[in-house]
């Protein structure tokens, strides 16, 4: 989607949502919805942070790293891919406290989310350092630098634009499984929404705002993405006319 027309998509879901929000006593649950909207943001941006650093650790890790290093680090992608983000989430904060391991919910909610996306997150970083031309490792070779040298200076700023719109998907995947922490006591978004709908039974409005806000943080995140990924992309520009 262009960067015109995420902002103009942007502008109309906000303006949408405040017009629904002077009608019909929508303004009774707009505080209850922000507070469960600013729980989804941390949530969201606490995972993030945890996706990203796990991404990288898992991917770097399973490429250079030895071989008990490398299934460590295969067994966590493999399982954290290959199971329910759901299941991961209950484990986290129902099994754990029966083996001496008790978290709150929003550290199990965070790990649960971050790790799951992480997992996602290493095969995109792999796959974009595998897709940096074999020429620039060779330029590497040449200039005798060592692989992690090459790496932080040469393989990974050029990876890192390939990585920023899967990674924008990812955040967004990250922003939707939020409302999974509804089921373990977290307050956010969708739990403050399922408790207003359950006290005044008015669906349309409760769930017509939540709507609205979850396409408006959405947005955000994809914009917030594409103009990263100009940047990333003219600072590899700059550096190659250098």
């Amino acid at each position: 989607m262009p960067l015109k027309s995420i902002i103009v998509t942007a502008i109309v879901a906000f303006a949408a949502g405040l017009v629904f929000a002077s009608f019909a006593g929508y303004e009774l649950f707009i505080p209850g919805l922000l507070e469960g909207t600013w729980i989804t943001i941390q949530i969201t941006v606490g995972g993030a942070l945890l996706a990203v650093v796990a991404a990288f650790i898992a991917a770097l890790a399973r490429m250079y790293g030895p071989a008990p290093i490398r299934w460590l680090a295969s067994a966590y992608i493999e399982v954290f891919r290959g199971t329910s983000a759901l299941v991961q989430l209950f484990w986290l904060f129902f099994v754990l406290p029966q083996l001496g391991v008790t978290l709150s919910p929003m550290t199990s909610a965070i790990l649960a989310l971050g790790l799951n996306i992480g997992a996602y997150g290493a095969e995109v970083v792999r796959g974009a350092i595998n897709g940096v031309s074999r020429d620039q490792w060779e330029a590497t070779i040449a200039l005798n630098m060592s692989r992690g040298l090459a790496l932080r200076r040469i393989i990974l700023p050029q990876a890192f634009v390939a990585m920023i719109p899967p990674w924008g998907n990812l955040f967004i995947e990250l922003l939707k499984s939020t409302a999974l922490v509804s089921l373990i006591t977290i307050s956010d978004l969708t739990f403050r929404a399922q408790q207003m709908n359950q006290a005044t039974f008015r669906t349309l409005e409760i769930f017509t705002l939540v709507l609205f806000i979850y396409l408006g943080i959405s947005l955000l995140i994809t914009f917030g993405m594409r103009a990263l990924e100009r940047v990333a992309t003219g600072g590899i520009v700059r550096g190659r006319a250098s």
